[in-house]
C-alpha cells in the first residue's frame, strides 16, 4: 500500500520581468498518479516544474506537499523530490560513480560502491561507473541524470523532457521508471512531444509560446 501523499499546486503564476508566462495554474495529485504538463516552448512547463521542486519562486501561489495528512515544511519536502532535466549539471571531470557518491554525500546518505553500481545497472550503465563523464554520450549522460534523481528514492519525481537524447532502449527505461514511481509516489512530466503524453494519467495543457 502506498503511503498517503498529496501534491497541491494552487494558483501558481510565474513572471520574468514584465512577461507573465503562467497565470493561476492549479492542480492536485495523489500517490500513484502521473501528470503530463504539455505545451510549446516558452509556455512555462520547465518553470512550473522548477517551482514544484523548490528551485524557483513563483510570483504568486503555493506548492504544498502533504504526507499522512500532515503538511511538510519546505526543508522536509526537499528530501522527497527528484529532478531530471536536460540542463541538470553533472561533473564531466568525475566518473559516474564519483558523481553519484558526491551527490549522495551532499544529501547526507551513506552509500556503498555496491549500492551505486546497482543504481547504475538499473539505468543501463552497468560496467561504466569508472568512466569519466567526459567520455559519455548524450544518451549515457541522460541515464546518469536518472540515476542522480533516483538516488534517494524520491516520492515525487519531476521529469523535464524525459526522453530527450534517448534511443528506443532509453525510452523503455523512462517507461520503467514511471511505472515504478506509480508504486511509491507521484510523477510530473513536462514535454512538448505529443508521444510523451501517453505517460500521464492526466494532461495539463499550457498556453502557446508568447
Amino acid at each position: 500500500m502506498i503511503e498517503p501523499l498529496r501534491l497541491i499546486v494552487n494558483d501558481i503564476s510565474i513572471e520574468y520581468g514584465a512577461r507573465r508566462v503562467l497565470a493561476g495554474v492549479s492542480f492536485e495529485l495523489c500517490a500513484g498518479e502521473t501528470l503530463v504538463v504539455a505545451g510549446a516552448n516558452g509556455s512555462g512547463k520547465s518553470s512550473l516544474l522548477r517551482v514544484i521542486c523548490g528551485l524557483q519562486r513563483p510570483a504568486r501561489g503555493t506548492v504544498t506537499i502533504e504526507m499522512n495528512g500532515s503538511i511538510l515544511r519546505p526543508s522536509e519536502a526537499l528530501h522527497l523530490l527528484g529532478w531530471v532535466a536536460p540542463d541538470l549539471h553533472l561533473y564531466r571531470e568525475l566518473t559516474a560513480l564519483e558523481n553519484l557518491a558526491f551527490f549522495a554525500a551532499v544529501r547526507g546518505m551513506r552509500c556503498t560502491r555496491a549500492d551505486l553500481e546497482a543504481l547504475l545497472d538499473e539505468v543501463g550503465l552497468g560496467g561504466r561507473g569508472d568512466d569519466l563523464l567526459a567520455a559519455y554520450s548524450s544518451g549515457m549522460t541522460q541515464r546518469l541524470r536518472y540515476a542522480y534523481a533516483l538516488l534517494h528514492h524520491p516520492r515525487i519525481l519531476a521529469l523535464d523532457e524525459p526522453t530527450v537524447t534517448f534511443d528506443a532502449r532509453g525510452v523503455a527505461l523512462v517507461e520503467q521508471v514511471i511505472a515504478r514511481q506509480r508504486e511509491r509516489g507521484i510523477t510530473v512530466i513536462a514535454t512538448n512531444d505529443p508521444r510523451e503524453e501517453r505517460f500521464g494519467d492526466y494532461i495539463l495543457r499550457l498556453g502557446q509560446e508568447r
